[in-house]
């Protein structure tokens, strides 16, 4: 039996989907807390800061779209390859000061993190469908874990490095060590058998839905990863602690993300924990809106909650296409379409934020995340009580 005809040990593919995951949220994260230093080094507005975060993920939408006909040409495994290569390289142009090589090198990143997730939904439902539930836990986990390594070392870095564009280059060492870790295991679950190709079901009642859970979760996420920061700093915070802030609410989704699905994964009881979501993302909000400094607790109560929001949300989201989806190749299509579908929505966020925030403060910008609350509220109660699958 030859390399590529012996079986992948399901562990072997785990850590292969966690390397990958750890380089998914990592350069969206770095950025958000130099956003005020890349501002007053390039002469740029909120709305031109909000607009290269917004790249990254509208990109990823576009990715998401194009990999199931990447995946068809070369398969599943070789497109993660492909958007890892992306990533790599994107963030390397990252290590150019100009407005232009930001957006540039956020283009290239934002497409291979649409590819890669995309195509990890599908290797996951085929190669570790028992566990799906904990291995996107754990796979939502990594990603977090980049996340929030990012966001505590961006000041540390380009201190060190001497400046902001080297820290944000930095992130092309752990995609290339992906890299290195995922090539052996592609090479070895490239030839087995594939299901034929599912098309983008638009019509279909449960992708709809899954959609708008998936965009309402997602615009909550990239909405308070740009902007939680400078929030606070315009709260009187220091950079360094507007900086903890953001890295608090990172860390706390990462017990969220290991935790909730894998709970949730007991019964397949997806609807109670997901309007759980709905309400603590109610709560943060709302919270900081009307009060963001509380005497003696501070910010943390509402940082908590929309971290415990986002944390478990994105996981569920994905792990419901997971249990609801007949097998890979639906799995991966309705995949590709929720996810492409949320990015793009997403993308707008950060964007309109930075409009907003330009033209009436932060209270207007914040309302935008507590639509896509209301929203994802409105998901649930179509999408969990009555338990749609694919099927109907």
């Amino acid at each position: 039996m030859t390399d590529t005809q012996r079986p992948v040990r399901p562990v072997v593919v785990l850590l292969a989907v966690l390397a990958l995951g750890v380089n998914l949220r990592a350069s969206l994260s770095a950025y958000p807390p130099l956003i005020e230093t890349v501002r007053a080094d390039l002469g740029i507005s909120a709305g031109v800061a909000g607009l290269v975060q917004a790249g990254v993920v509208l990109m990823m939408g576009a990715g998401s779209f194009a990999a199931p006909a990447l995946a068809r040409r070369i398969d599943r495994e070789r497109a993660a390859a492909v958007g890892i290569t992306a990533i790599a390289a994107g963030s390397l142009v990252h290590g150019v000061p100009a407005v232009v090589a930001l957006v540039g090198g956020s283009v290239a990143i934002g497409l291979g993190i649409g590819v890669v997730g995309v195509a990890i939904t599908g290797v996951v439902r085929d190669h570790l469908p028992e566990r799906a539930g904990a291995a996107t836990g754990l796979y939502t986990v990594s990603m977090m874990g980049g996340a929030t390594v990012a966001s505590l070392t961006a000041l540390p870095l380009a201190d060190v490095l001497g400046g902001w564009w080297w820290a944000l280059a930095a992130w092309a060492l752990p995609a290339v060590l992906a890299l290195v870790v995922w090539w052996p295991v592609t090479r070895r679950l490239h030839d087995i058998p594939q299901a034929s190709p599912v098309p983008l079901p638009w019509r279909n009642r449960f992708a709809r839905l899954a959609v708008l859970f998936q965009a309402m979760s997602s615009v909550q996420f990239y909405a308070w990863l740009t902007w939680l920061a400078p929030f606070y700093e315009a709260q009187g915070f220091s950079t360094e602690a507007a900086a903890l802030v953001l890295s608090v609410w990172n860390v706390v989704q990462i017990p969220a993300a290991l935790i909730v699905p894998a709970l949730a994964e007991r019964r397949r009881a997806w609807a109670p924990w997901a309007a759980a979501c709905v309400v603590c993302g109610a709560l943060g909000v709302g919270g900081t809106l009307v009060a963001p400094v509380l005497p003696v607790v501070g910010p943390w109560p509402w940082v908590v909650l929309a971290s415990l929001a986002v944390g478990a949300g994105f996981p569920l989201g994905l792990a419901v296409v997971a249990w609801r989806t007949p097998d890979g190749a639906t799995s991966a299509s309705v995949s590709a379409m929720t996810l492409g579908s949320a990015y793009i929505v997403a993308g707008l966020a950060p964007l309109g934020m930075g409009v907003l925030i330009d033209a009436a403060g932060y209270p207007a910008a914040l309302a935008v995340i507590a639509a896509g609350v209301l929203l994802q509220g409105v998901a649930v109660l179509r999408l969990g009580p009555r338990h749609v699958v694919y099927a109907d």
